[in-house]
């Protein structure tokens, strides 16, 4: 099987590009000691994630740490990038074509719209006994909820990553920036932006950095509870309809950050500004406030570091809206899924490898890497190699989250308890983060008239694309804010009138209602 190779993102998995894709080939047949071993073979499409030591790798394929796990679980693997902007959009292509690898990872459970509708329609096998066969340690370690997310009509069709704290995001500040405006931390929406105003007047050139369709730039919506997302439903007297219907809070979440536009506290093109340039610009020293997964905060201060050597990053609890609440929305329990191809011949082999990824042995090796190059053993204890240059934590990041592919994901405990800062993030989950985040009622499956309907359909953490056009218009003050209500109606107009009716019936006859994420 040929490898495949992170050559353009932008012609990444066009039509026809998965072609070779062979899949349930024979296990190659490896000699070990004098013992004939099978090595399973099998290929496996990945989302990027934005990741730096990903996307600027000439062949993943060929990666040190692939390498190595390779050999740690005898397999060969042939890593298929999908971009991670483009995801949805090349995966849908991707099971259009048919050209599909043996393993596919999707975004969650089994009706992302990214997955198409491909389980239900067969294209891949149900899990269970092979579960009960090879993979114990598996069914051991993954709580229900998440084995839950990836079941369809009683079977299991994937392996869940899984989460089990559900407010992963988080409000990132400035520390040391804040200290020089002698403000002090703030609370409310009024107190964020009297912050923000200060941190105009020290210069720092993004108070609050934005980011397109609100991607990681939503805390306001937040204090108003109304995140215009798939999971945010809401009872509304008689009906069950989104929360970006609340015109009034909607308005106020619209009119703080068309404030924000237009006292320069957020970046004038926000609406433009990618990943990679959020990224890039917080880490040179050029904001002062944003939204982030928590569990990145280490690695973020130590890359801001080397161009703000005295920079400091903190996690500071969200904005409270009207109702003395904030927070981002709560994710799910699953954040990745690993779905097998129903071609697949040597399915065993895959599961024991997924098996492999909740050992001590796995957790050990993505955790501090390889004993004699990221750590020694002194004393018998582990001695581990902290990163220090932005690339080297790249990697430790790469090598945690991206190739670790079953964890539970909320933090890395293990690299988290050897140093004080890393007690200190953990303990934020316990004193900010368990206390705050926004919920709502959703769907599984995802409602019928949203998936005939993308233009009306929000996903996990945007906006449908008729509404985030107006949202941004009004931002822009190329729109009133007034006009809300109007923008309301013609979603209703377009389909989201039958999106509320599907939503309430669904809600009356407890139809695949999931209410709360926070337990």
């Amino acid at each position: 099987m040929k490898k495949w190779a992170l050559a353009g993102l932008s012609g990444l998995l066009a039509a026809g590009a998965l072609a070779g894709c062979g899949k349930g080939e024979e296990p190659q047949v490896q000699a070990d000691g004098g013992k004939k071993q099978e090595t399973t073979k099998f290929s496996i499409s990945m989302r990027t994630l934005a990741f730096n030591h990903v996307e600027k790798s000439p062949n993943i394929n060929e990666d040190k740490w692939v390498k190595r796990l390779e050999e740690k679980t005898n397999v060969d693997l042939d890593i298929v990038l999908v971009p991670h902007k483009e995801y949805e959009q090349k995966m849908i292509q991707m099971f259009a074509t048919g050209d599909i690898p043996d393993v596919v990872q999707s975004s969650g459970g089994v009706n992302g719209k990214e997955m198409a509708g491909s389980v239900q329609a067969g294209v891949f096998q149900p899990l269970d006994e092979l579960l009960q066969k090879y993979g114990q340690n598996l069914l051991k370690k993954i709580p229900k909820d998440a084995w839950d997310n990836v079941s369809y009509k009683g079977k299991i069709y994937a392996i869940p990553e899984w989460l089990s704290n559900p407010s992963r995001r988080a409000t990132y500040i400035r520390a040391d920036l804040l200290e020089k405006t002698g403000l002090p931390v703030p609370k409310t929406v009024d107190e964020y932006l009297n912050v923000l105003r200060a941190f105009k007047k020290l210069g720092v050139e993004n108070p609050y950095m934005g980011r397109e369709n609100f991607k990681y730039a939503d805390t306001f919506f937040g204090a108003y509870d109304v995140f215009p997302y798939l999971s945010m439903f809401e009872q509304a007297g008689d009906l069950v309809q989104p929360k970006f219907m609340d015109s009034e809070n909607m308005q106020k979440a619209l009119q703080t950050y068309k404030t924000m536009y237009d006292e320069g506290l957020i970046h004038k093109e926000f609406a433009t500004i990618n990943a990679t340039k959020f990224k890039d610009t917080i880490l040179s020293g050029k904001a002062g406030m944003w939204s982030m997964n928590a569990n990145e905060m280490l690695q973020w201060q130590e890359q801001l570091r080397a161009s703000v050597p005295d920079g400091r990053i903190e996690i500071i609890a969200s904005p409270t809206g009207p109702d003395g609440k904030g927070g981002h929305y709560l994710y799910g329990s699953v954040t990745r899924g690993y779905f097998i191809n129903k071609s697949v011949k040597n399915p065993e082999g895959i599961i024991k490898f997924f098996d492999w990824m909740v050992s001590d042995e796995a957790e050990q090796f993505f955790t501090f890497g390889v004993e004699g190059e990221t750590y020694t053993m002194e004393g018998g204890k582990l001695a581990y190699k902290q990163p220090k240059t932005p690339q080297e934590v790249d990697e430790e990041r790469y090598r945690q989250a991206f190739l670790w592919m079953v964890q539970d994901t909320t933090y890395n405990k293990g690299t988290l308890e050897l140093t004080e800062e890393g007690k200190k993030l953990m303990s934020v989950y316990d004193t900010i983060l368990a206390n705050e985040g926004r919920d709502g009622i959703t769907f599984e499956p995802r409602l019928e008239t949203l998936t005939k309907n993308p233009d009306i359909s929000p996903i996990s953490d945007q906006a449908p694309p008729i509404l985030l056009t107006h949202m941004v218009k009004m931002v822009y003050g190329k729109e009133p804010i007034s006009d809300w209500p109007k923008a309301i109606e013609e979603w209703k107009a377009k389909g989201g009138a039958d999106v509320i009716k599907e939503a309430t019936d669904k809600f009356k006859n407890k139809d695949g209602v999931t209410m709360s994420r926070r337990k």
